[in-house]
This record gives C-alpha cells, sequence and structure tokens, in this order.
C-alpha cells in the first residue's frame, strides 16, 4: 500500500509506547494510510464553522446492516443496530452495566488467552468473571465449549477473530455459544471489531454471532463491530452493537443516555459513513497488503510463531524460539533488539515468554523489523 509512513508529531500511542528508536509492533492499530474518502469527508464538514450538538444520522443502521450483508453475506435488521460515538470498549461496559440486572450474581467466562479487557470490563460492572483456558493453550484455535458450559455462565465473552492469534472462529463454534448462553439464559458478546480483516486466501468467511445463531439463540447474543479496526480511525472513536432483543436494546439505549452517550456524534458520523459507503475498495488493498505481511513475517521468525493467522494483523509469538528469555522477553526485544510488541501476560497467556507482534506495516519497515527481531 506505501513504502513509508510516517506518523511522528501525531500523538501516535502506539509508536510513543515503543519510545525513541523502535519499532513499534505492539499496539492493534495500523501503519498504513487510510482511505482518502474519510479525509475528504471530514475536511468538506469542517468547512462550516459550527461543530453544534449532533442528531444521530437516520441513515446509519441501514449503512451497517448494507456493510454485512455485502461484505459477510450476513442478514443483520437495520433496527438491530446501536450506533454510538464511543469506542467498542466503552460499548462493551454500558452493555455489560444494562445486562448485569439479568444475570446478577452469575459468572461472566471467556477464555484464556483472549483479549485481556473482558475482566476489567466485567468488573466494572459487578460481573464476577473466570477464564476458561482453551485445550491447546498456544495455538487457541477453537472454542472450550464443554468447559464455558460447566461455568453455567451468564455471560459468554469472545473476540472473533480470535485476538490474539488472529485466527478465525467458526461458524459452528458460534453457534454453539449462542446456543449455551440462550440454554442459561445468560447474554453472548462478541467482539468482532477484526471481523471485516479476513484474509482472502483462507476461504472461509467470518461468522457474524448475530446471524449465524438459530433465531431464539440470536435474542441471547450481541455483536460488536466498529470501522475503527478496519479504516484505521480508532482515534475518532465510534462503534456499533447488534442486539436483535427490543427488550435489551432499549436497556442498552437508556444506560448509555444515563452516561451521557447518545446515538450519533459529529465526527463519528462522518468517519463510519465515509467508511462504510466508500472504503470497500481500499479495504480489498489492504487485505492484499496484509497477507504480503503475513507471510513475510512467517518465513522470517519460522518456528516462533505458534499460529497461523486467517484474519486481522496479529501474531502469536513463542519468545524462547527467538532466543528471547521467557521471564523478561518484552523488555529484551525491546533494549536488544529495538522492537516493541505485546506481552503475553496481557491476554492471560498460559506461560511466561510469550508475545503478541502486529505486522500492520509497509513492508519495508516490516522487514527491518523483522530482521531486528530475528537476530538472536
Amino acid at each position: 500500500m506505501t513504502e513509508s509512513f510516517d506518523r511522528s508529531g501525531t500523538g501516535s500511542s502506539k509508536w510513543a509506547r515503543a519510545g525513541r528508536g523502535r519499532i513499534a509492533l505492539g499496539l492493534a492499530d495500523m501503519d498504513l494510510p487510510g482511505p482518502a474518502a474519510i479525509g475528504a469527508a471530514l475536511a468538506e464538514r469542517a468547512r462550516h464553522p459550527a461543530f453544534g450538538y449532533t442528531v444521530a444520522d437516520p441513515d446509519g443502521p441501514r449503512l451497517v446492516a448494507d456493510w454485512y450483508r455485502r461484505r459477510h453475506c450476513a442478514a443483520v435488521d437495520p433496527a438491530w443496530v446501536l450506533c454510538l460515538p464511543c469506542g467498542p470498549r466503552t460499548a462493551m461496559r454500558v452493555l455489560l452495566d444494562a445486562a448485569a440486572p439479568l444475570v446478577r450474581g452469575r459468572t461472566a467466562v471467556a477464555a484464556a488467552p483472549e483479549w485481556g479487557g473482558f475482566a476489567g470490563l466485567c468488573a466494572a460492572a459487578g460481573l464476577p468473571f473466570t477464564a476458561v483456558p482453551h485445550g491447546r493453550a498456544d495455538d487457541p484455535s477453537g472454542l472450550p465449549v464443554d468447559r464455558f458450559a460447566a461455568q453455567r455462565p451468564g455471560v459468554l465473552l469472545v473476540s472473533s477473530p480470535h485476538n490474539p492469534t488472529g485466527r478465525l472462529r467458526t461458524a459452528a463454534e458460534v453457534g454453539a455459544l449462542a446456543a449455551l448462553a440462550a440454554a442459561e439464559g445468560g447474554l453472548l458478546v462478541s467482539d468482532e471489531v477484526h471481523g471485516d480483516l479476513v484474509h482472502p486466501d483462507h476461504g472461509l468467511p467470518h461468522p457474524v454471532a448475530v446471524a449465524v445463531a438459530d433465531p431464539a439463540a440470536a435474542r441471547h447474543t450481541v455483536t460488536v463491530g466498529s470501522v475503527g479496526k478496519t479504516f484505521n480511525t480508532s482515534g475518532i472513536p465510534s462503534c456499533w452493537l447488534l442486539v436483535p432483543d427490543p427488550g435489551l436494546r432499549d436497556r442498552v439505549r437508556d444506560r448509555a443516555a444515563a452516561l451521557g452517550v447518545w446515538e450519533g456524534g459529529l465526527l463519528e458520523q462522518i468517519v463510519q459513513r465515509a467508511a462504510l459507503a466508500e472504503g470497500g475498495d481500499w479495504l480489498d488493498g489492504l487485505l492484499r497488503h496484509l497477507v504480503a505481511a503475513r507471510d513475510l513475517a512467517l518465513a522470517a521468525l519460522g518456528p516462533a510463531v505458534l499460529a497461523r493467522p486467517q484474519a486481522s494483523y496479529l501474531l502469536w509469538l513463542d519468545g524462547a524460539a527467538l532466543g528471547l528469555p521467557p521471564e523478561r522477553a518484552r523488555e529484551q526485544a525491546m533494549t536488544e533488539r529495538d522492537v516493541e510488541l505485546a506481552d503475553g501476560s496481557d491476554f492471560g497467556a498460559p506461560r511466561p515468554g510469550l508475545l503478541r507482534l502486529n505486522y500492520a506495516l509497509p513492508l519495508p519497515v516490516l522487514e527491518r523489523a523483522l530482521h531486528r527481531l530475528a537476530c538472536a
């Protein structure tokens, strides 16, 4: 997509965390330019000097539903869509606040390793939380549905595709989780913010949870989506929740309003509309780039790779296979090899020394990072 891309002077948290002289491979955003249509839409709006309160875009839910139809062949009712001017993490907190009284005293469950934010969100919502180990902890390509069932969960939480490995969930797995949530009278929360980033050479689609669940189970299922990861716009937070159950949808809307979060948002809606209406061709090009970057990383890091990604831009690594000491793998990668990665402990890794690498960079920059990392 580009030979170089400089984010200096933009306040990038990813590069600030890495520190001067290091290549940032840690946080999950891309060092690639986004669609020109988004910048053009923001510039056009900026020509008007008033930036006051804004009503919700009446076409927002339809744009989201059309996106799922075009990109995922998934049937989403626009009535299910709640567009919120906040990031997915905040939206999940609002959702869990709304759901907590319905599952009071019951446990929220996720697998491990898994995106690390679930535990904190559940604690903030007053929900007891437990992490259930995957059957194969280093390569968590499946979901331990039987182990989930043994917990009698009130809330099930899953990232789909999986974060940190970039592996796709299967429709059967997600459908089984939705059925379990329905059987327990609980809720499945499927965080699908990486769901648009399925590698085109994989061959299978991303399973949209509310669409692959049977109709009864879909009422116990919520999909969390966003243009943030897909189009690298997380600095202008926006997201949507797909909530088939009208009663839960009303509870979420009321809870959001109580916190001062209303559907709409000025810049957020401009970005979301431009991305969903005009970003398809750009996304196709991005996916081709991610496949090339993935293959470059796989070839360079070889035995250190624990799971071959099928989506997104994340690589799950064994630092010991790169000559990094398990107890301080991330620290040594930073101080001796000048690359910054995410520590596996942030995701509930089963042992020390596991790392997550983000390969969404221009290929020449990625090549330099991989050379540094592979040189023991």
